[in-house]
């Protein structure tokens, strides 16, 4: 009996851009203690995702897993869309 222990990264974050095609930017945001201080404070981070069906617009709340080298900087595939964002 054997036990699959490779888990893929699974993040949550907001897109911030989707003028390519079939890729969307997602900002990640998470809350780190300065080593010092010790005040709490946001950090960003940005991953380009792999989103084929276009779907995906700014504002956006997505869900995003680790993948195999899509293109140079893109390594995420969007999985889902947890809430879409209000248009005007």
């Amino acid at each position: 009996m054997s036990v699959n222990n490779h888990v893929k990264a699974k993040l949550s974050g907001t897109v911030v851009s989707d003028k390519m095609d079939k890729t969307v930017v997602v900002a990640v945001e998470r809350r780190v203690s300065h080593g010092l201080y010790g005040k709490s404070q946001r950090k960003t981070s940005k991953f380009l995702a792999h989103d084929e069906s276009n779907e995906v617009g700014v504002g956006d709340r997505v869900d995003i897993v680790a993948s195999r080298p899509l293109s140079a900087r893109k390594r995420w595939v969007v999985t889902r869309v947890v809430e879409k964002a209000q248009r005007i």
